[in-house]
């Protein structure tokens, strides 16, 4: 398991892209866990998003978000730096 955890809703448009093979490609320390609710329902319906390390991080996009996760995925791993 990564010092990092990304949990995503499979329901969420974030799913259209391969989002656990992507980041887990790119960040070994990370661990992407799909799961079949994350309760932000509303939210879901709305715009791509995830948990990184239990925070909300959403965007317009697929691509957006995929880039705010990112960040903060960077964020997360500058503190065991």
């Amino acid at each position: 398991m990564g010092i990092v955890i990304v949990d995503v809703c499979d329901g969420n448009a974030i799913t259209t892209i391969n989002i656990e093979e992507i980041i887990e490609k790119e960040f070994p320390e990370v661990s992407v866990m799909m799961n079949e609710c994350l309760s932000f329902c509303g939210l879901c319906r709305l715009k791509p998003y995830a948990l990184v390390n239990g925070k909300r991080i959403a965007g317009n996009t697929t691509e957006e978000c995929l880039d705010k996760i990112r960040e903060q995925i960077k964020k997360e791993l500058a503190v065991y730096g």
